[in-house]
C-alpha cells in the first residue's frame, strides 16, 4: 500500500519541487496538497467538499499559511483524538526559536527548516522521505 502524505504548503514553487522529489522516492506514496490551513483541516476532518478524502499517514506542514497558520493547524490536529496519531513534520522556512519551541510544545513530531538553496532543499526533502517513509514504523491502517 502506498504511503498517504498531506503537504500543507501555499508556495507553488515549494509544492512543485516537493512533488518532483517525492516522485523519485523508493517508497510508493500518494501526495495530496492543501494550500491553506482551513483546507488542510477540512481534508483531515473529511468535511465540506472533502468527505471522501483519505486520511494521510504523514503530514508535512508549513507554518506560514493563509487563513489559518500552521501552528493553529498543528494545535487542532494534536487536540483531535482521531487525528493526533498522524505524525506531523513541520517543514518551514522559519528558523525562529519561538516557532521551534511552540511547534514542539504543540506536539510536532519534528521541525525541519527549508533551506533557500535548491540543492539543499532537495537533500532536506529526501532526508525527510528517507526517515519517515523507510525507517520509522507508522501505525498500520487508517484512522477512522
Amino acid at each position: 500500500m502506498p504511503i498517504e502524505i498531506l503537504l500543507v504548503e501555499d508556495n507553488p514553487a515549494d509544492v512543485r519541487l516537493t512533488v518532483e522529489i517525492l516522485k523519485e522516492t523508493k517508497v510508493r506514496n500518494v501526495l495530496t496538497v492543501a494550500s491553506d490551513g482551513n483546507e488542510a483541516l477540512e481534508r483531515l476532518r473529511r468535511t465540506g467538499r472533502y468527505t471522501h478524502a483519505v486520511r494521510p499517514d504523514l503530514i508535512l506542514l508549513d507554518l506560514d499559511l493563509p487563513k489559518k497558520d500552521g501552528k493553529q493547524v498543528l494545535a487542532e490536529i494534536k487536540a483531535d483524538p482521531v487525528l493526533k496519531r498522524i505524525p506531523v513534520v513541520i517543514l518551514t522556512s522559519s528558523k525562529a526559536e519561538e516557532d521551534i519551541v511552540k511547534s514542539y510544545n504543540l506536539y510536532a513530531n519534528c521541525y525541519v527548516t527549508k533551506p533557500v538553496d535548491l540543492e539543499q532543499f532537495v537533500k532536506v526533502v529526501k532526508s525527510v522521505e528517507e526517515f519517515w517513509l523507510t525507517i520509522v514504523k507508522l501505525p498500520e491502517g487508517k484512522t477512522p
